[in-house]
């Protein structure tokens, strides 16, 4: 509809103003830079950013939430050294871990959007039961993405025999 369309160009829009604000004070190079300088494991670094996106999955819509953190962590990924993943494998890497917790946030309790419109769909059905229904599939979604976070290899392992 209409109203949607514009509140997706509203989003963009207002990601746009952030990257161009973030680019003109350089912020993501000094984020980047003081959490290279402290001492942080890049492991630590990474667990903290899938936990903020997953946290953030539970009250934001996919694309807002990737279109608002992408341009600040991207930058400090990229910075970290992981595994010594070479810098295009590297983002690969982070893009597939980014949009796999992205969505897991989505069906995580209490707040887990997709959960509602699923709950919406299926009339009757209380909420609880709908999130009990739910949990098999987060616990593997989250199994699944300890693999990909600790085993780059199977998430590049196409990317390098193509």
């Amino acid at each position: 509809t209409a109203q949607a369309a514009a509140m997706i160009f509203l989003i963009l829009l207002g990601a746009d103003m952030l990257n161009s604000a973030l680019a003109f004070t350089n912020m993501t190079a000094g984020i980047g830079n003081w959490i290279l300088d402290s001492g942080f494991s890049p492991l630590l670094v990474m667990a903290i950013i899938l936990v903020i996106y997953i946290l953030l999955g539970c009250v934001m819509e996919s694309m807002s939430m990737i279109m608002l953190t992408v341009p600040i962590f991207y930058p400090m990924v990229m910075r970290l050294d992981m595994w010594g993943l070479p810098e295009q494998d590297k983002s690969i890497w982070f893009g597939i871990l980014a949009l796999m917790v992205v969505e897991i946030g989505l069906i995580t309790p209490p707040i887990g959007l997709n959960v509602f419109i699923v709950n919406r769909l299926a009339r009757g059905v209380p909420l609880a039961e709908t999130f009990r229904g739910v949990l098999p599939f987060l616990a593997t979604d989250l199994l699944r993405v300890l693999l990909v976070f600790f085993v780059p290899a199977t998430t590049l392992f196409l990317v390098h025999v193509l």
